[in-house]
């Protein structure tokens, strides 16, 4: 019974009977037939009135008395009842009418047969019919069953939904390097076969990510022996030496940044408190010695959780690329609510805002023109985006109002 179909199938089948066969269990046990007292009470009066009627029976006290009456029983007259019992003493050759009536505020129901004297004689009828609760009783009945049923289908939802859930707790997994978690196969035919499925989707995943970051690290690394050539054979130009040297100097940081770019997602450092206010004060006296035109601003003292130094190589490419484009930058730090806030921002051009999207993407210029005067191979944004997203945080651009581009980093603070 390995299949979860044949499984659902019959625990399905088995648990809808079993929850109609108790509640209609319980219905008859509640609405089942009247008691032995109720129906042998008529018998014994009948036997009563049957013997005093045998010749020779002597009167005593024990006699069932006959009720006579001037006038029929109070109550409300039951017609169908009264009509079927006129027939039935028409049918045996009775001659007499009677009415039936249902005693008021009591159960049962009382017949009242004319006699030829113009007196009426009273006879009590059972009243076999369900209960005055039965309506309870029916409520009863459906609220059993809609429990049941509800049980049910919140275990059959579960085993359902058990291989969707694991797909859910499979992708919540991936890795920093796009690599599923290893499920465990285990569990019905179905579950195993879906778990396999993603195992040998993650192994899939891992080869050609494997394949792609050597592919861009060994480009990287086989560009720069040509480039060394180059240089070497540059250094005896006379004409353009200078364009040489600055070309291959652009193609020599293109070529670092990818096989950094590379490393960062491959290797990763622990993960730790680091005090963000002190990094920032660290990286703003590093910028200031290169030169760069950085001033901090207020700065809240908070700490995050992140490998600290590839926080700090985020942070630096941020307001590198800040302080570059922006011929200067300012840092603030804020912390609120748990959350830790870091704006970079400058007075430069900014970002058209149909491109603020595609800032992040690697090489990326806003203006390929400006990859002459402007050192960088356009791949620190993207370098700092993977850092800080794989520790948690978050990075947004948007253009300053008054002129200028604003770098936001937000991290769940350290208590």
């Amino acid at each position: 019974m390995k299949s979860l179909r044949r499984r659902l199938i019959i625990l399905l089948v088995v648990s809808i009977v079993g929850v109609v066969g108790l509640a209609t269990t319980v219905a008859i046990k509640v609405l089942g037939g009247p008691s032995p007292e109720l129906i042998m009470g008529p018998v014994a009066r009948q036997i009563q009135f049957m013997v005093q009627l045998i010749p020779g029976h002597v009167p005593g006290a024990g006699d069932a008395p006959v009720n006579l009456s001037a006038s029929p029983a109070d109550g409300i007259e039951d017609r169908r009842h009264t009509r079927v019992l006129n027939d039935i003493l028409h049918r045996d050759g009775v001659n007499l009418s009677a009415v039936v009536s249902r005693n008021a505020g009591g159960p049962g129901m009382v017949a009242s047969v004319a006699l030829p004297d113009s007196r009426w004689m009273i006879v009590d009828i059972p009243d076999f019919g369900p209960t005055g609760d039965v309506f309870f009783v029916l409520a009863g009945w459906i609220t059993l069953i809609v429990l049941g049923a509800t049980a049910v289908a919140v275990y059959f939802t579960a085993v359902l939904v058990r291989p969707l859930e694991m797909l859910e707790a499979a992708v919540s997994k991936i890795g920093s390097d796009g690599v599923l978690v290893t499920v465990p196969e285990e569990g019905s035919a179905e579950v195993r076969a879906t778990a396999h499925a993603l195992n040998q989707l993650s192994a899939r995943l891992k080869t050609a990510m494997e394949s792609r970051m050597r592919l861009v690290a060994a480009a990287g690394h086989d560009l720069r022996t040509p480039m060394t050539r180059m240089r070497l054979r540059a250094e005896f130009l006379d004409d353009d030496r200078e364009k040489w040297l600055h070309d291959l100097d652009e193609l020599d940081r293109i070529a670092d940044s990818a096989i950094r770019l590379v490393r960062e997602e491959v290797d990763q450092d622990a993960v730790e408190p680091v005090e963000l206010d002190r990094l920032v004060h660290d990286i703003e006296a590093e910028m200031i010695s290169l030169g760069h035109a950085v001033s901090v601003g207020h700065l809240d003292k908070v700490s995050v959780r992140a490998g600290a130094l590839g926080l700090r190589r985020a942070l630096r490419n941020l307001i590198v690329n800040a302080a570059t484009h922006g011929k200067g930058c300012g840092i603030s730090l804020s912390a609120a609510d748990n959350r830790a806030t870091l704006t970079i921002a400058d007075r430069g051009p900014g970002i058209p805002t149909e491109q603020l999207g595609k800032a992040f993407e690697p090489f990326f210029r806003v203006d390929p023109g400006r990859r002459q005067s402007i050192p960088g191979a356009g791949l620190g944004l993207a370098i700092a985006k993977e850092i800080i997203e794989r520790h948690g945080g978050t990075i947004t651009l948007e253009n300053r109002p008054g002129g200028g581009l604003s770098q936001k980093v937000v991290f769940d603070a350290v208590s």
